[in-house]
């Protein structure tokens, strides 16, 4: 083997050492591709302005830069790598002020192996070359669109903003773009979207290759889940079985952080990721339905064979189903009447007629009505006015709630809200009883009756 071969292997071998899973060598050939990750500095912040309003985002991780490169016979003793730098992020005339700068750093190193030190220059020393600083503004087009700017670096020396496809026209601006940058950004590429897409993929991958403490269990293990709102983390084993018992109960609305008064609520994708799919299909259609059932213009079908969501038209108790075509009084619940008064719910002058009336009274509305539905009627009306004597509403979903011992700190089992049970003021989650430490209200002191 001469020295330039036997070179060019130990390269090789040393960079497949140190970067064992960025590095891909060629499958025939001396050559390879190697994706290089930039060290960003700690909160790398990315801002995306549209007029006045601007968002603020900090992102861990960047886009890898991607070096393919093949080494040539003479290699390194007269000839260069041959290589081909693209990214996602950078514009051409950008990469192109790069590759310049990798041909300096062979020009001053030459007869010596190159690639180590074209990828340490790419990961630690490519923004601060670029003149590239946090925050990194992405500015948005007409349709309020994040699209790459068009203004951006020729040199190493100016300003380094994030570009898209570059629009020189002259003959200048072409000779100075080198045919080795490939940018693949394209102006019709939510950068933006693709920036935080990859950022939260990388910071996943890095969150599940270390060990965490749990936070119910106490014990340290790999594979964990974290709360994105409050940064809480348990493992897996323990969301697991906390998730099955809350969504066997139906209380899918109640998967938040088991941490006391913590109100941070686990994503679906979380959920999917920890139970199986017939909990999961479960816990999907118990939280569409609380989600109707939350909607003051989502009724369901009359029909008990169909019960499908139905949107109520404004000003109107008319209902027609999607699903099977049912027009319905949305008050009554039965065929739709028109103009016609709904006579039967919660019509107590014939609930008292029909409960005290004689037999002969009875047989007649019974006749007329229909047993099953003055049956239904009088159920209503006795538990109305059971919930009337024994429950309140819920301030904030108006679900009827009783009260059988304890405190006058309530907490609504449909949508979790805590309120007071006296003057039904809403309390807050963080520290509900601070509403009966306030001299200035009627509940002070008031905790208990």
């Amino acid at each position: 083997m001469n020295a330039e071969l036997e070179a060019q292997e130990d390269e090789l071998l040393t960079l497949a050492s140190i970067y064992s899973q960025e590095f891909r060598r060629a499958v025939s050939g001396l050559g390879g591709e190697i994706r290089v990750t930039l060290d960003l500095p700690r909160d790398f912040r990315v801002i995306v302005k549209a007029g006045d309003k601007h968002r603020d985002y900090v992102i861990s991780f960047l886009p890898p830069l991607v070096l393919n490169f093949d080494l040539p016979l003479d290699y390194p003793s007269t000839s260069s790598p041959k290589f081909i730098l693209s990214c996602k992020w950078l514009s051409h005339s950008q990469l192109s002020a790069v590759c310049k700068h990798l041909d300096e750093i062979w020009e001053d190193t030459v007869g010596s192996v190159v690639l180590f030190y074209w990828v340490q220059f790419l990961r630690d020393d490519l923004l601060d070359f670029l003149n590239i600083r946090p925050p990194l503004e992405i500015p948005v087009n007409d349709q309020g669109q994040a699209t790459p700017s068009t203004e951006g670096s020729e040199t190493g020396d100016s300003q380094g903003a994030i570009e898209g496809s570059v629009v020189e026209t002259s003959d200048e601006a072409a000779v100075s773009l080198d045919p080795r940058a490939l940018s693949m950004l394209a102006t019709d590429i939510d950068l933006l979207v693709h920036l935080l897409d990859y950022d939260e993929r990388q910071r996943l991958r890095v969150f599940e290759g270390q060990a965490y403490d749990c936070g119910i269990c106490f014990m340290s293990k790999l594979g964990c889940s974290q709360y994105r709102e409050c940064g809480h983390i348990y493992c897996n084993e323990c969301m697991s079985e906390y998730f099955t018992v809350q969504i066997r109960d139906g209380n899918v609305r109640g998967l938040t952080c088991p941490e006391p008064e913590c109100s941070s609520t686990a994503t679906p994708s979380q959920v999917k990721q920890l139970v199986g799919e017939e909990l999961f299909t479960r816990y999907d259609r118990l939280l569409l339905q609380s989600t109707l059932d939350r909607m003051a213009d989502v009724i369901y079908c009359a029909r008990k064979a169909c019960v499908t969501p139905v949107v109520l038209e404004p000003d109107t108790a008319a209902a027609l189903c999607p699903s099977c075509r049912y027009a319905f009084c949305t008050i009554c619940r039965k065929t739709y009447h028109g103009t016609s008064n709904c006579k039967l719910r919660a019509n107590t002058l014939l609930t008292s007629d029909y409960a005290s009336g004689s037999e002969e009274r009875r047989m007649f509305l019974e006749k007329r009505y229909g047993k099953h539905i003055l049956n239904t009627v009088l159920e209503e009306s006795l538990s109305e006015g059971w919930k009337g004597q024994n429950s309140k509403e819920c301030p904030s979903c108006c679900a009827n709630i009783q009260k059988n011992g304890g405190c006058n700190k309530m907490a609504c089992f449909t949508c979790g809200q805590y309120f007071c049970w006296v003057c039904l003021s809403i309390l807050d989650k963080n520290n509900p009883y601070k509403h009966y430490e306030n001299p200035n209200t009627a509940c002070y002191n008031a905790t208990f009756d």
